[in-house]
């Protein structure tokens, strides 16, 4: 199993290099060479080498919304570069990147609410659920659910729609409601062209559900 992560990591670290590498030679990012670039940090990499890859792709998200600010798509995909990148980070530099990412969704919203299916509802609850609240942060566990709900109704058999619901209804010590989320997510009709994601949120899923079973 070692070997097998360690291969699975050094595979994906290559496909990002060789992503970053294009794009810094070529031409700026595109909203599909961000979301392949985000599957392979988020769920290939670890430690040293992920940092260094959400960096890199926090500047090509920026670079890309800079320059197409009426794409709803690429605010979503700058919000969840960010908004995972300061999970990862942790630290004050997270509660920046937070904000940050918020403004991305809020954004995003703005221009078209059903873009990506709801990502940016979906995106935005689960950052209001898991930012501390005031005074330290925007945290808020209503507008969290308010925010999951309405992008839920927008991709109601969606893996992320329902994982991360599932993840609130958990974290307010709601089991058995969010047990009924994981096993939709779970059942999730695959995303053309994003086995990476799938795979990795499925591991997710499947250890969460081990997890209230304990």
């Amino acid at each position: 199993m070692t070997m097998h992560r360690n291969v699975e990591l050094w595979g994906g670290l290559f496909l990002f290099l060789l992503l970053m590498l294009t794009l810094s030679v070529s031409h700026a990012a595109t909203t599909d060479e961000l979301q392949a670039g985000w599957d392979a940090a988020n769920f290939q990499l670890l430690g040293k080498e992920q940092k260094a890859s959400f960096e890199q792709l926090v500047a090509a998200a920026d670079t890309y919304t800079e320059a197409n600010p009426a794409d709803a798509n690429g605010w979503i995909w700058s919000g969840i570069i960010k908004s995972s990148f300061a999970g990862i980070k942790g630290g004050l530099g997270a509660l920046s990147l937070a904000k940050q990412a918020r403004v991305d969704f809020e954004r995003s919203l703005e221009l078209d609410a059903s873009a990506m299916r709801g990502s940016a509802l979906t995106s935005l609850g689960t950052l209001y659920g898991n930012v501390p609240s005031w005074p330290l942060g925007f945290g808020d566990d209503a507008q969290a659910e308010k925010l999951l709900l309405q992008g839920l109704a927008l991709d109601s058999e969606g893996i992320d729609s329902n994982y991360f619901y599932a993840q609130y209804l958990r974290k307010e010590g709601r089991a058995a409601e969010a047990r009924k989320y994981y096993e939709v997510a779970l059942q999730a009709p695959p995303r053309p062209g994003r086995d990476i994601a799938d795979a990795g949120r499925q591991a997710e899923v499947r250890a969460a559900l081990a997890d209230l079973d304990d």
